[in-house]
């Protein structure tokens, strides 16, 4: 399932979230998370389920509703296997860094981490599409 967030929705609506923002992928293990359609800030996903964060993505683009950006890099990636990402506005506190996107079914997932950087390659649709 890869879906937007119903809050993140809102946010977009009400002009809250703006993806020229700092955004990210946070690498997750769903032994320890599961998605929920009331979710709406990181501090909704136990640290216990997060195993890296990316770098901030870069070379953003919005074209015909898609939401796309170069492939970020997760650095030095150790813990337990990860089986979905989710896409998060980083404001630099949890409780104000809203979820955007919930990703379980891309390419290379699931993922076991060996301890190298990890390039997370988007697809050549982009990250999604409102």
């Amino acid at each position: 399932m890869n879906t937007i967030y119903p809050t993140a929705l809102e946010k977009f609506l009400q002009g809250s979230i703006n993806l020229n923002s700092t955004i990210k992928l946070l690498a997750v293990d769903t032994a320890e998370y599961t998605y929920s359609a009331t979710h709406s800030t990181l501090s909704d996903v136990p640290a216990a389920a997060r195993i890296a964060t990316s770098s901030a993505l870069t070379g953003k683009s919005f074209s015909a509703g898609v939401f796309d950006a170069d492939n970020p890099t997760f650095n030095a990636v150790t813990g337990e296997t990860f089986e979905a990402l989710v896409l998060f506005l980083d404001s630099g506190t949890e409780n104000t860094s809203h979820l955007i996107c919930y990703m379980n079914t891309a390419t290379g997932l699931p993922f076991t981490p060996s301890g190298s950087n990890v390039i997370f390659n988007i697809s050549p649709s982009g990250l999604f599409r409102i």
